[in-house]
């Protein structure tokens, strides 16, 4: 199974159009009934969220009718669909706000990511900001590209490598338990300047686009990662779990670090998470 040009515009104007019609008319114009809790108070869910994947999922299963479709907000009717992705012959993951805490609070920190995978394997990936109309674009093999709502684009690129106390980062500890959380705060005390989006879709952005030397995460839900490691991977940088092993489609568990090269997440994992 192959990816075409046409499809990779296709699957960019299905995300272009469920941010126009379902996701930026309620950004800041939510009411109550509009934000639930999912797990707690800041893992939140909004009638933004479901209406943009419902969307996007329909106009996949119009044009590929046999592929696999994850979308994070009908993940818990059936959790099958996670696992699945191992083996798919073809499947699309969607993330249709990520950063939906930022988008219920009003700020403009926020994208919709959707990753297509083949028999396990990332082979494109798309990050939009429906804010300022920019998007970035990977096709495995074929480099990584930034276009802006003008059309103007420019390939990406990760930051050339540098010592630790210089370094620019972010680890989302926050989402970890003890001691690992108490461990990895006060570490990024090394670092020159440490940054905290709660949006997977800025920070393989910033990471990929060399704003950032590194990212890393505990938690590994494809629909917050495959997309955005593929751009930073594209763009020449280098990401494996914490055990050294390569991310692939499927896998929700061992934490993740994507920085230059493989030097300098050696040296990230050693000094910032600290095994």
């Amino acid at each position: 199974m192959t990816i075409s040009d046409q499809d990779i515009l296709f699957l960019g104007d299905c995300v272009k159009e469920a941010a126009r019609a379902e996701i930026m008319p309620r950004f800041r114009n939510l009411g109550a009934a509009d934000v639930s809790e999912k797990t707690s108070a800041i893992d939140v869910v909004t009638q933004a969220d479901l209406l943009a994947e419902h969307r996007i999922t329909a106009a996949l299963k119009e044009r590929f009718p046999a592929a696999l479709v994850v979308g994070e907000e009908a993940y818990d009717a059936d959790r099958s669909v996670v696992p699945a992705l191992a083996d798919a012959e073809l499947a699309f993951v969607i993330d249709p706000v990520d950063g939906t805490f930022n988008f219920a609070a009003g700020l403009p920190v926020f994208g919709t990511m959707l990753a297509v995978t083949v028999r396990g394997e990332t082979v494109a990936g798309i990050i939009y900001d429906p804010v300022l109309g920019d998007t970035v674009t990977a096709i495995k093999g074929a480099g990584a590209f930034l276009t802006r709502q003008d059309g103007q684009s420019s390939r990406l690129r990760v930051a050339e490598p540098a010592a630790l106390n210089q370094m620019v980062g972010g680890i989302s500890w926050g989402h970890m338990d003890d001691p690992d959380r108490s461990r990895i705060a006060a570490n990024m005390a090394k670092i020159r300047m440490t940054f905290a989006f709660n949006c997977s879709a800025y920070e393989y952005w910033m990471v990929a686009s060399g704003k950032l030397h590194f990212i890393g995460h505990a938690k590994l839900m494809p629909w917050d990662h495959l997309a955005g490691v593929l751009a930073h991977q594209e763009a020449g940088g280098y990401t494996a779990k914490f055990d050294g092993t390569p991310y692939r489609p499927g896998e929700t568990t061992g934490g993740i670090i994507s920085a230059p090269d493989r030097e300098s997440w050696q040296l990230i994992r050693r000094e910032i998470i600290g095994i």
